[in-house]
This record gives structure tokens, sequence and C-alpha cells, in this order.
């Protein structure tokens, strides 16, 4: 009698080419969930994922309405087995397209070059979901699982998940488990498996600055009415020092400080100044210079101008004194900073230092987010580790991530459990960026990976 772990790998490599047609179909959905016209999208894709759960013998399936977009659930429950329970998160709508004009292929028809598939959302996150989906499937048609799972696959991550939090809170008996598992995050190269072990948080702004009631003509009021355009950009340059710092008070009070283990075990990673360079196209780096780039960007909090908005901006001229300007700010945060306290700190900065020529407003935008970290000697991290050293050949650096996925601290806070972060893309596959791509042989990898990672537990 063969193996089952043996079994289901064969099968995954047998059935390549029936995951691949399946992550085109998937990836065929414009599900954009910041777009209000892309709603019959959203329900395309929820139900796709709702067929695919039925299909692998999920019981409870179900498409939930939300304020906002469905969630879909699906659980598979040995009964009366007494085996850990996982719950698998992820999302399946993806960033809006623009540039459009910069995309080599369409970005809703999934294209294959070389080794990669391009397509927005392909890696962030449709890919992923299928790389968990793909792996139960092989090993449900060659044994059965050895774990019970659920799903919670939603469609508003990016967005923010403004309503996730509220339909966990209301499902905590339907979604309990042993720990979460988030596919939602990448590797550091092609022959370099990672887990990440902490995650950013996140809150999101709009500053408006208002000057004269209407845009007014530049020649007659320029010089005596204070321009809300040029006051804006005096607030937001203030809100760093030449060194790269965050000016807005106690933006640093609650940050835990890295201790000398944890900045060794960084250095580690191939994260240097070349990395970020190769991978940005920026002419140099920048920052707090006390720390070192991969530092900066997933250890240490930022503040960043995501947007700029006034006046007169398109072809030729126009001489306007506009009367107003807005920019999007978004800060991520680090463990023991608070997004409510982020929000009062970036007000006291502006109440100090905004002139008494304009009027200002501050929206702090749902969805926030505090940061998030895994705890290293935890099963699930350990059995992830395991299956990444059976499919590389080698053990897992761990890092890191400057992004945020707001549903990590939510399941903390709410189920008590913690999560498990992982996942299959790279530095080079585009996320939120024209010509978004997979690349195939990796989440290949990654199927098996999570083959492992079912028998491992």
């Amino acid at each position: 009698m063969s193996d089952p772990r043996t079994s289901a790998l064969q099968y995954a490599q047998a059935h390549r080419t029936q995951f691949l047609e399946e992550l085109k179909s998937f990836g065929s959905i414009a599900s954009i969930s910041t777009d209000p016209t892309a709603k019959p999208a959203i329900q395309q894709a929820a139900e796709w994922v709702a067929t695919q759960m039925r299909d692998l013998g999920m019981q409870k399936v179900q498409v939930y309405p939300t304020a906002g977009h469905p969630v879909v659930y699906g659980e598979k429950i040995i009964p009366g087995a007494k085996v850990p329970t996982i719950l698998f998160y992820g999302h399946y709508d993806v960033q809006p397209v623009d540039p459009i004009e910069l995309w080599t292929s369409p970005p809703f028809e999934p294209t294959i070059r070389g080794d990669n598939i391009y397509a927005r959302g392909i890696s962030d996150m449709k890919g992923q979901v299928l790389v968990c989906f793909k792996a139960i499937e092989s090993i449900e048609r060659t044994s059965h699982l050895p774990v019970n799972v659920k799903f919670l696959i939603e469609g508003e991550e990016e967005i923010g998940s403004p309503h996730l939090s509220a339909f966990i809170q209301e499902n905590k008996d339907l979604l309990a488990c042993d720990f979460a598992v988030n596919p939602d995050s990448g590797i550091l190269g092609p022959e370099t498996p990672t887990i990440t072990y902490a995650l950013r948080g996140l809150v999101y702004f709009e500053l408006r600055v208002f000057g004269p009631d209407h845009d007014l003509h530049s020649g007659i009021f320029g010089g005596t009415v204070h321009n809300p355009a040029q006051a804006l950009s005096e607030l937001v340059a203030g809100m760093h020092d030449q060194k790269g710092r965050v000016t807005l008070p106690g933006f640093y009070a609650r940050v835990r400080p890295l201790g000398e283990a944890e900045r060794s075990q960084l250095a580690l990673l191939p994260n240097n100044e070349a990395f970020y360079l190769n991978n940005t196209g920026a002419p140099a780096l920048w920052g707090d210079p006390d720390y070192t780039p991969v530092e900066r960007v997933s250890a240490r909090p930022t503040l960043e101008i995501n947007g700029l908005l006034s006046g007169f901006t398109g072809e030729g001229t126009k001489t306007v004194l506009p009367a107003w300007a807005m920019a999007k700010i978004s800060c991520r945060l680090v463990p023991d900073q608070d997004p409510d306290e982020i929000y009062q700190s970036l007000r006291d900065y502006l109440e100090a230092h905004a002139p008494a020529s304009v009027r200002w407003t501050l929206t702090k935008f749902p969805g926030s987010s505090p940061a998030a970290m895994s705890n290293l000697d935890s099963p699930g991290v350990k059995a992830v580790s395991q299956a990444m050293q059976s499919v590389w050949g080698k053990p897992p650096l761990f890092k890191r991530e400057g992004g945020s996925v707001p549903v990590v601290s939510q399941i903390q806070t709410i189920l008590g459990v913690d999560t498990v972060n992982t996942g299959f893309v790279l530095p080079d596959d585009n996320l939120h960026s024209p010509n978004e791509k997979m690349h195939l042989p990796t989440w290949y990898r990654g199927i098996d990976t999570f083959i492992h990672f079912f028998f491992n537990l």
C-alpha cells in the first residue's frame, strides 16, 4: 500500500495542467473590490470559490452576504476525530488595474510567458487560495485529510476588510479553530523558502486643506491668499525630518525595540541595499540611517504619502490658485502601536503646524489594524517549516513582512488564536502593479508544500 503523502504528491504532479486551467479561470474574473461597477464580478468570484469548495467535498459551503462584499465559508471535519482544526483565510478580490496602458497583456486574460502567468490578482491572492484547494484535492482524491479544515474567503481585503471583523464576531463558533493559516505572503526568491512571522499594521487617512471658497486667478490673488496646495505641501514635507524619521508627536512612543537576536536573524536575509535597488528601479535608498533597509521596511513604522491632488493637472496651462488640496496618507505600524493613537498624533501635528490662513479636515478610513506576530515555536509554524524543507531541500528563512493583513489581528483578537503566515509570491511578482504575475514552478512547489504541511500536522 502506497504512502498517502506520496500518493498525494504524485496526484498533484499528474494534474498540473488541470490545476493551471483552473487558475486561469479564477484569474479571468475582474473582482475589483473598490470598483462599484464590479459587483457582478465580485459575486461571480465568490460563487466560483464556493463551487471549488463543493467539488472538494466540503460541508456547510455558503456565500454569506455582508454589508459589503460576500464571505465564502466551507469546512471539512472528520467526525469524532481528535485532530487539529485549521482555519484558512484568503481573499478573492483584487486591486484595480490602472494604469492599463502599462500592461503587456490584458489584466483579466491570464497569459503565460515563460515560467510566469500574468493577470491581476493571480498572485494576490487567487493563486495562493488555489494552492490550498489543490493540496486538499490531491490528498482527498488519493486518501483523506488527516486534520479538520475550515475556509474563510473574503472579498474586501484590498479595501481594508471593513466588514470582516463583524462577520468573525458574529460567527465565532463557526470559525472556532486551533490556529489559522494565512497564505497571503511570499518568499524571498525561487530558491529561498521563507516564513513570515510578523506583519505590520495599517491606518489610512485623507487630509484636505481649504483656502478660498472657489478657485481664484493666480495673477490677481496670488501672494495675498495662501495657496492650499502650497500649505499642504509644507505640512506633508514636515512630517519627516532630514533623516527620514516621522515627526508626529509620540509616533514612536509605543514602538517595541528590536533586540540584538532579532536584528541578527534579519541580517541573514538577502534583502540588502542591492536587493531593494534591483527590485524597485530607485536611484538610491532613503530612510533612517540607524536601521538597515530590511529593518526599515519590516520592523519600523512608516508614514507614506500615497497620493496628492489639487488645482489644474491637465495638459497645457491654467493659472489657477486652487480652493483646496488633498493628500492620501498611510502609516504602517509595528507591535504595540495603536491606530487610534496614531490618528490622534497626526491631528496633534496638524493643530500645531497648520497655518491660520487655511482650514483642514482629517478623515480616518475604516479597516485599520494593529501589527501581528507569530510564535515561531507553534505547531503550525513548525509544520510549515518542515514542509518547506521537504520541498526545497533546505530550511526556510524567517522574515517580517512590511505589508498588512487586517484579518490576522482580527483573528487574534476575536478568536483568540495565532496565525501562521506563509505563501509563495516572489518579490518581483508586481503585486498591486501592472503585469502582476505568478511564478508557476514556485506555485507548484506551494501545492506540494501544503500537502506536506497537512501530513506534518
